[in-house]
């Protein structure tokens, strides 16, 4: 048993330990928050207005309401294997300056760690038996302020990463995002770069317990590194605009930039990779909203050696209720081979000070 785990952990451990620039680095913080924005793929960076804008676009901070807001989502993906959860406070300073702290977390719980099943006699004693978590945890800290540009927003967040996988690794991680948003009439436009000056995860490896087995099965034992993120550039735009009086609809669209060479995208390079994404959102009396969207399109190759194109559509339901925002999601996974569906729910609490 010890042998096994050495060899998963020998082929999971070069993944982490490269010190250049691996091309999916801290792909949990990819994945979104909020059942608002998954329902619609994503199309955020341009539209979003609350305490989610911490990690969409912390431009969009300036324009909560209420005197505080609470945002929580949970989800879980893989038949539920992995959980992800996440958390954030917004509060507004004034009407031009916004704060919010955000946390995620995203992990596989309760694996089975039984190297120490069978001890130097060979008697299986299951009581040894443990545990371990594989998480993934992201601290976000985020500033907003209005400009003496009408319509014109800024905002940046520093965010700490932290990894772990059980006893075995841990790292530390820090990076820095800023962001934009600026409306002109019922258009609505956003930029925002993640990791604008990369982000670095140093990742402490502890296998002394397990040296003997990587040297037996011929791994390379992994030594403590530093793992590089790329900065990312997404680009959005959204019109919002009502139909009489009683109806809201906003269509939105993201572009997705990475320059870490080429991605499974609609438009790839060696140099640029551009992922499209698009979403739309229908709102009855700002009470009941229903979204859409379509985004991960990709080409995949079939038996023939044909290529096809293949997209993942999501969907959703909002209601709120004064204060309470309640929403769902249901976002598929893009499977080429089966569907795997993962229902999505987040909360948002307006706080308003009684005077």
């Amino acid at each position: 048993m010890t042998k096994r785990i050495a060899i998963i952990l020998a082929a999971f451990f070069p993944l982490l330990a490269s010190a250049q620039a691996p091309k999916y680095s801290n792909e949990f913080l990819s994945i979104g928050v909020g059942a608002r924005a998954l329902g619609m793929s994503n199309t955020m960076v341009a539209a979003v207005n609350d305490a989610t804008a911490g990690y969409w676009n912390p431009a969009g901070l300036t324009r909560m309401r209420g005197d505080m807001q609470i945002n929580l989502m949970h989800s879980e993906y893989f038949a539920g294997i992995a959980k992800y959860d996440y958390a954030s406070i917004g509060i507004p300073r004034d009407s031009s300056k916004a704060l919010a702290f955000s946390f995620i977390r995203f992990a596989v719980d309760d694996i089975a760690d039984t190297s120490e099943l069978i001890d130097a006699d060979g008697n299986i004693n299951y009581d040894k038996v443990k545990s371990f978590s594989a998480a993934d945890y992201a601290f976000l800290f985020s500033y907003a302020r209005t400009t003496g540009i009408e319509g014109l927003r800024l905002g940046g967040s520093a965010k700490v990463v932290h990894r772990k996988v059980g006893k075995f690794a841990t790292a530390w991680g820090f990076g820095l995002d800023a962001g934009a948003q600026y409306d002109k009439g019922n258009w609505l436009f956003g930029a925002m770069g993640r990791d604008i000056t990369s982000t670095f995860n140093a990742w402490n490896f502890n296998t002394e317990s397990l040296e003997d087995v990587f040297a037996v099965t011929g791994n390379e034992i992994p030594q403590n590194s530093v793992e590089v993120t790329l900065p990312k550039l997404i680009l959005s735009t959204a019109y919002k605009f009502k139909a009489g009086d009683k109806f809201t609809f906003l269509p939105a669209a993201d572009l997705d930039v990475t320059f870490d060479g080429k991605r499974n995208v609609l438009i790839k390079s060696d140099a640029v990779n551009i992922d499209p994404h698009f979403g739309v959102e229908a709102g009855y009396r700002d009470f009941i909203f229903l979204r859409a969207g379509v985004g991960n399109i990709q080409d995949v190759k079939d038996f023939d050696g044909s290529l096809s194109k293949t997209a993942q559509p999501n969907m959703g339901l909002g209601l709120k209720i004064k204060n309470i925002s309640i929403d769902y999601a249901l976002t598929n996974l893009g499977q080429t081979n089966e569907t795997l569906y993962s229902n999505v729910f987040s909360l948002r609490w307006e706080v308003v000070k009684q005077n």
